[in-house]
């Protein structure tokens, strides 16, 4: 799964910039650069300590390519555990690529998506989970998302996971050895202390599964479906929402056709707002496909707003209003429904009095006017259970790592129902290793070529 080459790829983002960052590590990284490089106070480059940074010019034979910065790391005092250079270049990619083709022709060859975190991995400088979080924290954009990545690349998670499995490891070990005293009937492993131990683990996989209902939304986004009937404002509502003109808006019924999303970050959680088609009877073709469209999304929605009009409401429209409210609750009871009443500013207080007696916990805003827009943001985050974060807590983002931890959760269970129902060791022993070897798919203890190769294609090159 891993070469012996010395690897090379631009760390940072392609394109024109002020600084370049191009990566050099294997074990003729040294080698490769020291010629390459002629310092400024003519220092050898493959003679300096690691851990230090010379000022220099990469030279191609009497050629001078650029003044650049080289930081040098040997022996395995690297991100990837093996000597590594790293040469910060002017950002000019004409620059960038002569520098990089000149390391090509000395010996390197280009870095694989994610190689430099495989041999951090492989040389044991960040366990699989940990090198999963390397993905994560690059790729989050809010607050909490970077919150929980920056945790499990510390090792939060890998510790919980490797603590279960050492204890269930220490009793496997014992359950295996009455094997070999079978014919003696003896036990050592405490059948009381084993049930504790089944009993905890249970919990904490309980905990952690659960938590990844959490850690799924902070990771990708809250999906949230704005719904209604026909120029009521949600396209209103949308551009207050993201403080811009993102949807088109007119005072003719039915404009949105499509669904139109963005994204917001609301007290450090992202959501994505999907302002959908009007909801009406229509012959219209094209508004057709849009209300149908505007249903899929409300299924993917994991919350509901429902705007209506409130300087439009008679008593036969209340009543209409009722009914299609019912029918969304109906159709899905255990999706957030938020009913907004829009265009409050043309009500008097008599007319939001009775509004607020007819319908129950109805949020009064104006889109146009701003009023009433970051209590609407405040009440769309008490839907994010975000006490787990506030707490630190290890949460679940990964798919991989749920699926692991509900794999592990069956064996447990299965070892738990051998305990109460007195199955001899052999038998609970199957199970054990089967619990040891989900924790172990986890934290990389157990990985097959196949799924490090899936992994590490998702990450970016240079990384």
């Amino acid at each position: 799964m891993i070469s012996q080459d010395t690897i090379v790829a631009l760390a940072t983002p392609s394109g024109a910039g002020a600084i370049a960052v191009i990566r050099v590590s294997g074990k003729d990284a040294i080698a490769i650069c020291s010629p390459l490089f002629r310092s400024i106070s003519g220092k050898e480059l493959d003679k300096q300590k690691s851990h230090t940074i010379h000022l220099g010019h990469i030279v191609d034979g009497e050629k001078v390519l650029d003044e650049v910065l080289v930081s040098i790391f040997k022996g395995t005092n690297s991100y990837t555990g093996e000597p590594t250079i790293e040469i910060s270049c002017h950002g000019s990619t004409y620059i960038q690529q002569e520098i990089i083709q000149l390391l090509l022709r000395k010996g390197c060859r280009m870095a694989n998506a994610g190689e430099f975190t495989l041999r951090a991995f492989i040389n044991g400088k960040l366990d699989l989970s940990q090198a999963e979080a390397v993905a994560d924290l690059i790729a989050s954009d809010s607050e909490a998302s970077h919150q929980i990545a920056m945790q499990q690349m510390r090792g939060g998670f890998s510790n919980e996971i490797k603590k279960l499995r050492d204890e269930l490891l220490n009793f496997a070990s014992l359950i295996e050895l009455e094997l070999d005293f079978a014919e003696e009937d003896v036990e050592f492993a405490d059948r009381a202390q084993f049930k504790g131990l089944i009993s905890r683990i249970t919990n904490v996989l309980k905990r952690l599964i659960d938590s990844f209902a959490v850690g799924n939304v902070i990771k990708n986004g809250i999906p949230v479906a704005i719904v209604g009937e026909p120029n009521v404002g949600k396209s209103t509502l949308l551009n207050a929402l993201l403080n811009e003109e993102r949807a088109i808006v007119s005072d003719i019924a039915g404009t949105t056709r499509d669904t139109i999303e963005d994204e917001i970050n609301i007290g450090g959680i992202g959501f994505r707002f999907i302002d959908t088609a009007g909801i009406r009877d229509t012959k219209d073709v094209v508004e057709s496909i849009g209300i149908q469209k505007t249903f899929e999304k409300i299924e993917q929605a994991q919350v509901v707003i429902y705007l209506m009009d409130s300087s439009q409401l008679t008593v036969d429209s209340l009543r209409v209003l009722k009914t299609e409210i019912g029918k969304i609750k109906n159709k899905y009871p255990q999706k957030p429904l938020i009913i907004v009443a829009n265009k409050v500013d043309k009500l008097n207080n008599e007319q939001i009095k009775n509004l607020q007696s007819e319908i129950e916990n109805i949020h009064l805003l104006s889109a146009k006017r701003n009023i009433g827009v970051e209590e609407l943001q405040s009440k769309l985050l008490e839907f994010v259970n975000t006490g787990a974060l506030r707490n630190n807590e290890t949460i679940v983002t990964n798919t991989r790592h749920y699926d692991a931890l509900l794999k592990a959760l069956e064996e447990i269970q299965k070892v738990q129902y051998g305990l109460d129902s007195g199955l001899s060791g052999d038998l609970m022993a199957i199970d054990i290793r089967q619990a040891l070897y989900h924790f172990g798919e986890i934290t990389g203890e157990i990985t097959s070529d196949d799924l490090l190769g899936n992994i590490f294609a998702n990450f970016c090159i240079g990384k």
